[in-house]
């Protein structure tokens, strides 16, 4: 393959990072897309403090369907918000310009359990078309690879048990709100718990109109189980709110998160399966306060027990590093939305 040229959509927190990354590999970004009228229309040497001008102006994401096909990009990054439903007309866009892509769409990582009809047009369009749709980031590593080679040094699993946190300060307000932040403890049973907390009936229900909304442990739980070759029986999720001793400062939210309130919350998924195997899995997305830091860790119960744990690993650079590490593999993958657990593990790769 010539040089691989890229497209970012999305041109916020993330991208000052997948962007850096790509360019320091050796690849080629040859186009930029936002809906920020702060940032269209200029170099992207000013989202990545580079002291050199790019040579690729941010464009507004109105002109994507227009113009992608002229940057004849390999592969587009897409970092932008959380859902399925919400990525849909991008990851369209990508597969009907023949692009494959590649985002850090939490739900993206395994949406078949909980997307199935957007991902299964999708999918159908993507090989229409010849090309790659996915989803990775710092789940493809910690909560799933990472995990799979723990299973690999095991004789026999009985239960898999994992919990991760992070700072809902650094990935914007839409996902801060998501997380119930900066809301009363009534507030949050009212508005945040209704979504987050479903038995396996309604859940199946839920993801058959198109209406669920998965916790980022639900789509991980489902791609630990096609990577193990796991068999479900049944799934359900539940969340729990945290709060903080004193008040605390949050500048995503621009307020102050008073005492008792919910700083964020914590989203339990079970999951249990035919070979009698179960995995609980919960995230904790919360704002920090300074005696607080990411971390996760991870338990195979079995014979042996291994549990692996990292503290404060840089959440937000291993999505990034992992996105764009795994750049040659959405390239050379079957067309088709092609979740990575069916790849091999991110290689790291020196250069492009």
């Amino acid at each position: 393959m010539s040089k691989m040229r890229v497209v970012q959509i999305g041109c916020g927190k993330m991208s000052v990072y997948t962007m850096r990354y790509l360019l320091e590999k050796g690849a080629e970004l040859v186009g930029a897309y936002d809906i920020n009228p702060k940032v269209i229309g200029k170099d992207v040497s000013k989202i990545i403090k580079c002291k050199q001008p790019v040579g690729v102006v941010v464009e507004d994401v109105k002109n994507l369907e227009s113009t992608l096909k002229k940057h004849k990009a390999h592969v587009a990054i897409i970092t932008t918000m959380s859902l399925m439903s919400d990525l849909y007309p991008l990851f369209e866009t990508c597969a009907k310009c023949g692009v494959n892509a590649i985002s850090t769409c939490e739900e993206a990582f395994y949406p078949w359990n909980s997307a199935e009809k957007l991902t299964k047009k999708l999918d159908k369009l993507a090989k229409e078309n010849g090309v790659t749709l996915c989803g990775s980031g710092y789940q493809d590593f910690a909560w799933g690879n990472l995990i799979s080679s723990m299973a690999g040094a095991t004789h026999k699993i009985k239960r898999i048990v994992g919990k991760s946190s992070y700072n809902v300060e650094d990935y914007g307000i839409a996902l801060a709100q998501v997380h119930g932040a900066g809301l009363s403890l009534k507030e949050f049973e009212k508005t945040i718990v209704p979504a987050n907390r479903v038995d396996d009936k309604l859940a199946a229900e839920l993801i058959k109109k198109g209406e669920f909304l998965p916790s980022y442990m639900w789509t991980v739980n489902g791609w630990l189980c096609s990577q193990l070759g796991l068999h479900v029986t049944s799934q359900t999720q539940t969340c729990v709110p945290h709060t903080y001793k004193t008040d605390l400062k949050s500048s995503t939210l621009g307020m102050v998160i008073p005492k008792g309130y919910a700083t964020g919350m914590s989203a339990i998924v079970t999951t249990k399966t035919q070979e009698g195997i179960e995995i609980v899995s919960e995230c904790i997305g919360k704002v920090y306060g300074p005696d607080e830091c990411d971390m996760n860790e991870w338990t195979v119960v079995g014979e042996p027990t291994t549990t692996c744990t990292m503290m404060r690993p840089d959440t937000v650079g291993m999505t990034c590093a992992t996105i764009v590490n795994r750049l040659p593999d959405v390239i050379k993958a079957p067309a088709g939305f092609y979740t990575t657990e069916k790849m091999d593990r991110s290689h790291y790769h020196i250069a492009f």
